[in-house]
C-alpha cells in the first residue's frame, strides 16, 4: 500500500480512536477541514511540518501515523 493512504488511513483511525472530528482536528493544526479529508482519502502529500502538526493534535508519535497496520 502507499505510504500516503497508509497516513490517511492512520489520521482516520486516531482521530476517531479520540472522538475528534475533521474540523476539530483542521483547527487544531491551523488547516482547513477539506485539508483533514483530503489527507483521510490519501489524496494529499502532507509536508513533515504538517506531519509533526497532526501527530501532535492526534496525541501520537509521528511515526505512528506511517506505520501499517496501526489501526488493527
Amino acid at each position: 500500500m502507499d505510504v500516503v493512504e497508509i497516513l490517511g488511513q492512520n489520521v482516520r483511525h486516531y482521530r476517531q480512536l479520540r472522538g475528534m472530528t475533521q474540523e476539530e482536528v483542521g483547527l487544531s493544526i491551523d488547516m482547513k477541514r477539506s485539508y483533514v479529508s483530503d489527507l483521510e482519502r490519501g489524496k494529499r502529500n502532507p509536508s513533515v511540518r504538517a506531519l509533526g502538526r497532526l501527530a501532535e493534535a492526534l496525541g501520537v508519535e509521528p511515526a505512528a501515523l506511517l506505520a501499517e497496520n496501526a489501526g488493527d
